[in-house]
This record gives C-alpha cells, structure tokens and sequence, in this order.
C-alpha cells in the first residue's frame, strides 16, 4: 500500500474499515486528532474549514465542531454548515480512540434522523511511520448506504490527504 492510498472495505454490511499509512510518527498523528489547533488545519474535504472546534479530549469528554464550505466553486455548498459532535469513549494513548460520532445542531443537539456510528481509531506505530486503521460501525447497512451516499468516502479521502499536508508542515 503507497502512503497516500486509503484502503477501503465493509464488513457484515454495516461496518467500513478504512486504512491509511502516515509518513509521521504514530505521537505525532495521535495528537493530530486531540488538539484543537491542529484539527482546525486538517479537518474535512477540500474546500471546507473549521471555524467550531471545542474538545474535551477525555473518556466521557466530547468535541463539538461545525465544518463549513468556503469554496466558492462548491456551488450549492458555499456557506453550508455541516455540525458534528463527538462523545469519546475509551483512550489509549497513543494507540487507540473510541468514540461515537453524532450528526448535530450548533448548540450540540444530536440530530436523531441522521445516522450516528461507532469508531475506533487504532494508531499503529511502523518504524517512524504510522499505519491508521478507522472502524466505523453503523446501526444497519442502511445508514451505512445514507452516509456513503452523501459522498463520506470521497470527503474521508480528502481530509486524510489534508492531514498528511499538515503532518509535512508540523514534522
């Protein structure tokens, strides 16, 4: 697998098995995921920023962000707001994060007509490299299929490219 080729399948229907290698140190990709300040640089396709980024980076904690479209030629998207929140549940650091991802409103409402999931992010440390497995487990293959269907894995591909461009610059 080349560095920046993001491995995708699905298992039992309803869990999406994303894998990654990072030319960084695995501390360093860890803490990619658990500072704001770096979040806010990588964080969501191309195009989109960051402007909402509250972490409680602890078990029980959650992350609060909006994702908003900034690309003009975007189209219909330009000035959409995409809310988000997070409720971690286990962390090994710098090996693993668990938690439960929500779609949400601004005040952190979750949204119960979208999909939510059941992540683990494993971090494992390959000799000054770093290999980033992402299990995400749905409800059904249905909520799988309405996330895939709003363009998840394209905008997983660009924000995973978008963190190996930070990575570059924070080495």
């Amino acid at each position: 697998m080349s560095i920046n080729e993001l491995k995708s399948r699905v298992e039992n229907d309803r869990v999406l098995v994303l894998e990654r290698n990072f030319d960084a140190p695995r501390d360093l990709v860890f803490k990619m995921f658990k500072e704001p300040e770096h979040l806010r640089h990588w964080w969501g396709p191309n195009g989109w920023e960051l402007p909402v980024c509250h972490v409680d980076f602890r078990p029980g904690g959650t992350w609060h962000f909006c994702m908003k479209c900034m690309d003009q030629g975007q189209g219909e998207y330009y000035g959409m707001e995409s809310w988000g929140k997070v409720v971690y549940k286990d962390i090994i650091e710098p090996e693993m994060i668990t938690y439960t991802d929500y779609f949400s409103d601004a005040d952190g409402n979750i949204d119960e007509t979208m999909p939510s999931s059941e992540i683990t992010l494993e971090f494992i440390d390959m000799d000054g490299m770093t290999k980033l497995i992402n299990r995400t487990e749905y409800e059904s293959a249905e909520a799988l299929n309405k996330v895939m269907d709003m363009g998840m894995l394209q905008g997983i591909t660009e924000t995973w490219n978008r963190l190996e461009e930070h990575l570059k610059e924070v080495k």
